[in-house]
């Protein structure tokens, strides 16, 4: 059973494009890895500036690989200075 991740990224003050730059790197090589069915960065239409990534594993396996990843592991290095709280994933099934 695949299962969907949800990630929410708020920038600290200031650092929303270099955040939003990093945020656009990583998306083709995890589109590239075995197991990512899909992944897709948005951000928030209104209010502060927030950014959401929404991923589609092919089970919790591939979700775990990924942040081994080169690109993954270079980002995760640097993310705690781009946002003001740590990154949390929730992996979430479909129920409906």
């Amino acid at each position: 059973m695949s299962i969907n991740v949800f990630v929410c990224f708020e920038p600290v003050p200031g650092k929303e494009q270099q955040l939003h730059e990093e945020l656009m790197l990583i998306l083709e090589p995890t589109r590239a890895e075995l197991g990512c069915v899909r992944i897709h960065l948005y951000e928030s239409a209104r209010g502060p500036c927030t950014f959401f990534i929404h991923s589609e594993w092919v089970d919790e396996a591939a979700f775990d690989a990924h942040a081994q990843y080169p690109h993954m592991k270079r980002f995760l290095g640097l993310i705690g200075e781009l946002t003001t709280h740590a990154v949390q994933a929730v992996r979430t099934q479909q129920i409906g």
